[in-house]
């Protein structure tokens, strides 16, 4: 199965979703295993990626998203894959990734399942990632532990490689962050551990310092759990969960991040899947929501994702160009690369739809709306509404043939009633399914 969808629940998705529930903020693919960092003012979302048609774990390549506000996030598409590694010799298993940067440069760590943890580096968080090592960085070939890595680099500048299931393991890296210094070290089992480590470290209400080691809680249903320590390489306390085990989901796996003065915790469940069926798939997706913390720096418990709100954190500005794989909501549509760099968004079928979050049309309002976009087909309607799908309509363009599905072309129509801030719809309409593709967008005071 894919991810197209009954034009009638996702009408209902429309009308319910800014109103509160927090659902999966990636439904163009499948995504897993998220590791946010945040670089440059920008959250930049690392992901596994599970194909349309896995049943079991089918993990090919590793994706990137990118927000400043949490809630509407643009689709770089691939950034590395197995084919980046030419020791491997299997053709699955691109499993929980993490990105970490040190001195201008961005080090992606990633457990190829069954052939130990490799290490790729950039120039810059949008890749291309190279293999500087050509092997593992580590692999233990007796077992199959070495999934899940998590890097973090301490105030002193010392770097720390965690990673493994059922056991924990750790191991120092040197300052050029692929090789390592010292033996590797087997960490005393934590309370309810099972796979999927993440480190930080944070000052409570008192001034001290604490690291915190959280991690997907034991299988099945996997919640996420945390332990905190004096010391990155422990001993580790148990202190409960961030995200309780639940029936509502199977598997977990944090990201944690400090951004613009709040917390968030990033995992995945199986509420994108759950739209088309109840029948289990590893076919993932990745949610967040707000953490806080109590004084004394131990972490008030976070409800199920569908149970939280996510805040926008700054209202999205449309009058600048916009890649149309930017989006809080895109259930259906699809994503791919323009050239070797730029993405586009396809697979647009009548009654579908983007949604934004939060978009600032200002005081005065908007007068005009552009499009850049191609069809070889009769082409369709975009119908720009506000706050929900059957919501207000502020103009409408129509995308003609432009010969060539390679060829675009910019298509502009007039726009009335566009003031103040509110949640914007690219409502879809045409003959058929898939009416167009699209490039970029912008509205103009």
């Amino acid at each position: 199965m894919n991810l197209k969808k009954n034009v009638a629940v996702v009408a209902v998705l429309g009308v319910m979703l800014p109103a509160g529930a927090q659902d999966p903020i990636i439904q163009t693919r499948y995504t897993a295993d998220p590791a946010p960092m945040v670089y440059n003012d920008t959250i930049f979302l690392y992901t596994t990626h599970d194909e349309d048609d896995a049943d079991g774990f089918k993990m090919l390549d590793w994706l990137l998203y990118t927000s400043t506000d949490m809630v509407n996030w643009t689709d770089h598409g691939p950034v590395a894959s197995l084919q980046d590694f030419s020791w491997r010799s299997r053709d699955n298993g691109a499993w929980a990734e993490h990105v970490i940067e040190r001195n201008g440069k961005f080090y992606m760590y990633c457990p190829l399942h069954g052939h130990g943890i490799g290490v790729l580096v950039s120039d810059t968080p949008y890749g291309p990632f190279k293999d500087p090592l050509g092997k593992p960085l580590v692999w233990n070939k007796e077992n199959w532990y070495d999934i899940d890595p998590a890097v973090y680099i301490d105030d002193d500048g010392q770097a720390y490689m965690y990673w493994g299931n059922p056991k924990t393991f750790c191991v120092r890296l040197n300052e050029d962050m692929i090789s390592t210094k010292g033996d590797i070290m087997e960490m005393d089992h934590i309370n309810d551990y099972q796979e999927g480590p993440w480190l930080w470290a944070r000052k409570n209400a008192y001034g001290e310092k604490n690291y915190y080691l959280a991690f997907a809680s034991t299988c099945c249903p996997e919640g996420i759990g945390y332990a905190m320590s004096k010391s990155p390489t422990g001993p580790w306390e148990h202190k409960g969960h961030i995200m309780d085990h639940t029936p509502r989901t199977r598997g977990n796996h944090p990201g944690i991040i400090e951004y613009k003065g709040k917390s968030y915790v990033f995992g995945l469940n199986y509420d994108l899947l759950r739209l088309i069926t109840d029948e289990h798939h590893e076919r993932r997706s990745v949610s967040a929501a707000e953490m806080k913390y109590n004084p004394d720096g131990t972490i008030i418990e976070v409800p199920y994702w569908k149970d939280t709100v996510l805040e926008q954190i700054e209202p999205f500005d449309p009058y600048r160009k916009v890649q149309a794989e930017t989006m809080a909501w895109g259930y259906g549509l699809k994503t791919d690369k323009l050239g070797e760099r730029n993405m586009y968004v396809h697979d647009i079928d009548n009654g579908e739809y983007i949604m934004l979050r939060g978009v600032d049309f200002g005081k005065k309002g908007a007068k005009t709306f552009s499009v850049d976009a191609s069809c070889v087909k009769p082409g369709g309607m975009i119908e720009l509404r506000l706050d929900k799908a059957d919501g207000p309509v502020i103009g409408r363009v129509m995308i003609k043939p432009t010969g060539s599905i390679d060829n675009y072309s910019r298509f502009t129509c007039k726009v009335k009633g566009a003031k103040g801030v509110h949640d914007l719809y690219l409502c879809f309409s045409g003959n058929g399914d898939d009416l167009f593709n699209l490039d970029s967008w912008n509205f103009k005071k």
